[in-house]
C-alpha cells in the first residue's frame, strides 16, 4: 500500500499465494467517502485472469491445509481475532468513512463483532465432531473440508460478512479467494496484511477486488472453486446461482429481505415502536434483515404513528466520524437514488408521509444524506411494502387481527428475519413459529453470534455463524465398515 499527494490509499496490488503481487490488467477502482463525496482510496480492477491465479493457488494449497491439525487451525483463526482486535480503531474509522454508520458504532459493530466471531470459531472448531461418536448401523460418518471455496461479500458490514465467511471456511479445512465488495473494499486489504503478518500459510487465503460482473462472475463459474457463498442482492444471487449450475458446485446464499415487527395487541407499543425504529434505521437502514415493515394493530395506528414520527425525528444525521450523528450517509450516490426514488414512490402509490422525504436534510447538500423517513397507511401491495429499499425508510401497516397480521408478515417473496412483540413472551413465540422466516427476535431479543443467520424463499439459502455456518463448508462421508 502506497499513499497519494491527496492521503488517499492507494492499493496496486492483489493478495494471491502468499504474496502482493500486480494484477494482469492495468485499471483502477476509486473508493468514495460516502460523506465527502471524495476519492478516499484507489484498488486494482481485477481481471479474470487474476481469478484464475488466485483459484490455483488455493486448489494447490487445499491438501496440506484441510490436513493440518484442528488445533493449528485454530491458532491461527486465534490470531486472526487478536489482529483484528489490534486494528479495531482503523478498521472502525475507515467503514465510518466508506458505508456511514457512525463511528461509535462502527467500533462496537463493525470491527468489534468480526474479531469475536473469528474468536468464536477458533474455539468452536476445537469442540467440533468432525467424526461422529455413535455409528449408523455399520457406518461411522465423518466430516471434510469441502474444497476451494469462493467468497463474494457485500458493502453493508464489509468486514463482518467476510469473517462470516472466512472464518468457518479456514476452520473446516477450505482454502479462500474472496472477492469483496468494491465500494467498501479497504478493510478486506486490511485483514489480508493482517493473514500475510500471522504466516497463514501461502494459497490458503486470496484477495482478488474488481467488478462482480467480471471478477464475482468468473469466480461463481470457475470449475476448481468447489464452493461459492454470496452475500447481497437476491438479484445478483439468482446470477451467482445460475454459474455456479453449471459445474454444480454447492452453492450459499445470503440475500435480501423486507422483514416484518408484528407489534401484537398486547405489547408495550412505546417500547415496541421505538425499538423498531431503532431496528430499522441500524447502519442507516443499510441492513438485510431490518425490520422494515411494522405492523400494528388497526385500532392502535394513530398511536403508533405518532411514537415513530418522534422516534424517527430524534435521529440526528450528520458526519459519521464527529460529533453525535444517529445516521450516517447512504454509502453511494447509486444507493442515494435508489432511496429517494422509493421514498418518491411511496408517495405516488398513496401511503401517507409522516416525516422524512426525498429531500436532502437541511444543512447537509453534500454527502449521500437521506432523510429518516417514515410512511403510514401502507398497504401491503405497494412496492415499499414489497421491494427491499436498504434505507432509514419505514412502513406502518394496519392489520385487522393476529391471523390478519401473519398473513401480511409472509405475504413477500422475502423470509430473512423479523419481530414479535407481546407481553406474554409464550404469546410471541406461538405468533413467531408461524412467520416464513430465518429469524425472529421476540420482544427485541439481540443479535447472536452463535445462533444459525439465514433466510427462506428469496433471502436465500445455507446459514451463518456457529456450528451451523461451519457445516457449510463441509462435505458429509460415510465409511462402511
Amino acid at each position: 500500500m502506497t499513499a497519494s499527494r491527496t492521503a488517499a490509499r492507494v492499493y496496486d496490488k492483489l493478495y494471491i499465494n502468499g504474496h502482493w503481487v500486480s494484477p494482469v490488467g492495468t485499471g483502477t477502482l476509486d473508493v468514495i467517502n460516502s460523506t465527502t463525496e471524495e476519492v478516499m482510496a484507489r484498488i486494482p480492477e481485477g481481471v479474470a485472469e487474476d481469478v484464475d491465479k488466485a483459484v490455483a493457488a488455493a486448489k494447490a494449497a487445499f491438501d496440506g491445509w484441510s490436513t493440518t491439525s484442528v488445533e493449528e487451525r485454530a491458532d491461527y483463526l486465534g490470531a486472526i481475532s487478536q489482529a483484528l482486535s489490534r486494528r479495531r480503531d482503523e478498521i472502525a474509522g475507515v467503514i465510518a468513512a466508506e458505508v456511514g454508520m457512525p463511528l461509535p458504532l462502527a467500533t462496537a459493530v463493525q470491527a468489534g463483532l468480526p474479531a469475536a466471531v473469528m474468536g468464536s470459531f477458533a474455539k468452536l472448531v476445537r469442540e467440533f465432531p468432525f467424526e461422529e461418536k455413535e455409528r449408523v448401523g455399520n457406518s461411522v460418518i465423518v466430516r471434510e473440508p469441502i474444497g476451494v471455496v469462493g467468497c463474494i461479500t457485500p458493502w453493508n458490514f464489509p468486514l463482518h460478512q467476510v469473517v462470516a465467511k472466512l472464518a468457518p471456511a479456514l476452520a473446516a479445512g477450505c482454502t479462500v479467494v474472496l472477492k469483496p465488495s468494491e465500494v467498501a473494499p479497504i478493510t478486506a486489504f486490511i485483514l489480508a496484511e493482517i493473514v500475510a503478518e500471522i504466516g497463514l500459510p501461502a494459497g490458503v487465503f486470496n484477495l482478488v477486488t474488481g467488478l462482480g460482473p467480471l471478477v464475482g462472475e468468473a469466480l461463481a463459474s470457475h470449475p476448481d472453486v468447489d464452493m461459492i457463498s454470496f452475500t447481497g442482492s437476491t438479484r445478483a444471487g439468482r446470477r451467482v446461482s445460475e454459474l455456479a449450475a453449471q459445474t454444480v458446485k454447492r452453492v450459499a446464499l445470503e440475500l435480501g429481505g423486507k422483514s416484518a415487527n408484528v407489534i401484537l395487541d398486547d405489547a408495550d407499543l412505546e417500547i415496541a415502536v421505538k425499538s423498531g425504529v431503532n431496528n430499522c434505521y441500524f447502519n442507516s437502514g443499510q441492513t438485510c434483515s431490518a425490520h422494515t415493515r411494522m405492523l400494528v394493530p388497526a385500532g392502535k395506528l394513530d398511536q403508533a404513528v405518532k411514537i415513530a414520527k418522534a422516534a424517527a425525528e430524534s435521529f440526528t444525521t450528520g458526519d459519521p466520524s464527529v460529533g453525535k450523528a444517529k445516521l450516517g450517509p447512504l454509502v453511494s450516490a447509486q444507493q442515494l437514488e435508489r432511496v429517494r426514488g422509493y421514498i418518491k414512490k411511496g408517495i405516488q402509490e398513496g401511503a401517507t408521509l409522516v416525516t422524512g422525504g426525498h429531500e436532502p436534510p437541511e444543512g447537509l447538500e453534500k454527502g449521500y444524506f437521506v432523510r429518516p423517513t417514515v410512511f403510514s397507511d401502507v398497504r401491503n401491495d405497494m412496492t415499499i411494502a414489497q421491494e427491499e429499499i436498504f434505507g432509514p425508510v419505514l412502513s406502518i401497516i394496519p392489520y385487522k387481527d393476529e391471523d390478519e397480521a401473519i398473513k401480511i408478515a409472509n405475504d413477500t417473496v422475502y423470509g430473512l428475519g423479523g419481530g414479535v412483540w407481546s407481553s406474554d413472551q409464550e404469546h410471541a413465540v406461538r405468533v413467531a413459529k408461524k412467520l416464513r422466516t430465518g429469524q425472529v427476535d421476540i420482544n427485541g431479543g439481540q443479535f447472536n453470534p452463535m445462533a444459525p443467520f439465514g433466510g427462506y424463499k428469496q433471502s436465500g439459502n445455507g446459514r451463518e455463524f456457529g456450528k451451523y455456518g461451519l457445516e457449510e463448508y463441509l462435505e458429509v462421508k460415510s465409511l462402511q465398515l
